[in-house]
């Protein structure tokens, strides 16, 4: 086991209780996908506040192996879970969208999926006096691979230092099942949509370069475009001078 990653999981159960403590707050929300780094916030969410948590499944066109692992993180871990099925509302705004006379991309119509999933945790999290948890890992982080006020939009982000492979120890130590760690990573934005091969290569690579480890010039260029092009999502909105 691996020990120093063991006491940085001890210590994110503490941060995230000090957190909600200087919020005023009473506990915490993360919307649960099937995928590992959700898995792991949910379990870190569950040590921190055991009677005051909540993970929220919002499936939307997801598939079979989505719902399969959801249902075994939920049960190896005993979840508290609750089910928001976003399927018809998406299809509704969806065709409203269209409707306008303006096809919408594939690619805003699944980041619309995103900021519908994070209107739903708000919306929980108000109602419970929570606060939303983020499930960005530090290589999501670094190149913007998530969307702009959908999961980038929470008010924590509790393994953004964590790197996609000590994401994959966390599981294993948190009781994650099998299942969950060993699948392809995938937001599931579309039918069979992987993030490596939307991304280009593989997380181990992006892993190497981020912890300064020596990579092909083409990983090294990519990952530094895609850290450029994506500062936005990491920044509050610009402003201008103050007029007075």
């Amino acid at each position: 086991m691996n020990m120093e990653l063991k006491e940085y999981l001890d210590y994110l159960v503490e941060w995230l209780r000090e957190e909600v403590k200087k919020s005023n707050q009473k506990g915490l929300v993360v919307g649960i996908s099937g995928g590992i780094d959700s898995a792991v916030v949910a379990a870190l969410a569950k040590r921190a506040f055991p009677n005051d948590y909540i993970t929220v499944w919002m499936p939307c066109k997801s598939s079979e192996l989505d719902e399969k692992c959801k249902a075994e993180l939920i049960n190896d871990l005993d979840l508290k879970n609750v089910t928001v099925d976003l399927s018809q509302t998406f299809e509704v705004i969806s065709k409203s969208l269209n409707d306008s006379g303006i096809e919408q991309s594939k690619l805003a119509l699944a980041n619309t999926k995103a900021r519908l999933r994070m209107s739903i945790l708000y919306s929980m999290a108000q109602t419970h006096n929570y606060l939303v948890l983020g499930t960005d890992n530090a290589d999501e982080w670094h190149i913007g691979y998530f969307t702009k006020f959908g999961d980038g939009g929470v008010d924590l982000l509790p393994i953004v230092h964590l790197l996609k492979r000590e994401v994959r120890e966390a599981a294993k130590i948190l009781g994650v099942p099998e299942s969950i760690i060993n699948r392809a990573p995938t937001a599931s934005l579309w039918e069979d949509q992987t993030d490596e091969s939307e991304i280009g290569f593989s997380y181990d690579l992006i892993d190497d370069y981020i912890s300064g480890k020596p990579v092909a010039d083409e990983v090294k260029q990519r990952v530094d475009h895609l850290h450029k092009i994506s500062e936005h999502k990491r920044n509050g909105a610009p402003m201008p001078k103050n007029i007075r």
